[in-house]
């Protein structure tokens, strides 16, 4: 899939002009998209493929915002995103019954972290979950708080950032130091008397191809697996979940009581169903794929 006909963003400058160009694109409506997403998923139309990803070049635009706080070129946040949403239209399955969009920010938000996580590599910042989501949350919740930017944290400031995101204190304040700590150049000498530079110490930890195309891979079929699991679900099933489980930024019981008209009670056991329905089709699409590959396997031998 190509990137052709897709606008450029060169530089914060290029901003606004960006934007303006990419709102040019209609948004598609629901009969439109699918009948778009067949004609790729079954001709490989091109056309098809590129009125799929310029309709939501928007989306990408909005997520890529978010992630403006890490000091990288916004071009490059963009365009990554742009790839995860190539991405997300190669694989997209329109019969499953959900909107491209709903399936297309796991990619776009993927594709972003992994440019974010590659571009602070020097910077160890781990690989647990718990890791990852105190690096790309710690802006935000010290926001919550009022925290000071640079510098330490205060002792209360730690605690309860560390309560939020269900980390370690330690750790807080380990992540925030790097976060916080002032760039330095990898070709400054180790001493005034030595020749040696910073970067002659620095050990290539980064995995092979084959190791990151394995990984990548994994993850698109966790992406896969997420999405056939959440077109079993209701309408009203699949809101509820994705804004109590899926977000940043969980939606209240309270906000979602409103909003359809039933108790916080109602709301938290639609949720729990939810999500519980959720799992067993995850578990169910997983074991289908495994006993399919399995089958195959002892096929082709």
């Amino acid at each position: 899939m190509s990137s052709r006909g897709i606008p450029a963003l060169y530089g914060e400058g290029g901003l606004a002009r960006y934007l303006a160009e990419i709102r040019k694109f209609p948004l598609l409506e629901p009969e439109e998209e699918y009948m778009l997403a067949k004609r790729w998923r079954e001709h490989e139309d091109p056309e098809a493929a590129r009125k799929l990803v310029t309709s939501h070049l928007r989306l990408v635009a909005k997520i890529a915002m978010g992630y403006r706080g890490y000091g990288l070129p916004l071009a490059e946040v963009v365009a990554e995103g742009n790839v995860g949403l190539m991405q997300a239209v190669k694989r997209f399955e329109p019969d499953k019954g959900f909107r491209l969009a709903t399936y297309a920010m796991w990619w776009i938000r993927a594709a972003i972290q992994e440019y974010i996580l590659r571009s602070w590599s020097l910077v160890k910042m781990g690989t647990t979950a718990a890791q990852k989501k105190l690096f790309f949350n710690l802006r935000k919740a010290k926001s919550k708080i009022n925290a000071i930017e640079e510098g330490d944290l205060t002792p209360e400031h730690t605690k309860e950032i560390a309560r939020q995101l269900a980390v370690s204190e330690e750790e807080v304040t380990n992540m925030n130091r790097r976060l916080t700590a002032p760039d330095s150049s990898l070709n400054a000498p180790l001493r005034s008397d030595s020749e040696s530079e910073w970067q002659d110490w620095l050990a290539d930890d980064t995995l092979d191809q084959e190791s990151r195309l394995a990984e990548r891979e994994e993850l698109g079929e966790r992406h896969e697996l997420l999405a056939h699991a959440l077109g079993e679900l209701s309408e009203r099933e699949r809101a509820i979940i994705e804004a109590r489980r899926l977000q940043d930024e969980p939606v209240t019981l309270e906000d979602l009581s409103q909003r359809y008209g039933i108790s916080r009670e109602r709301v938290r056991q639609i949720e729990v169903r939810a999500f519980e329905k959720l799992q067993a089709a995850m578990k169910k699409a997983l074991s289908e794929k495994r006993s399919g590959t399995i089958q195959a396997t002892q096929a082709a031998q």
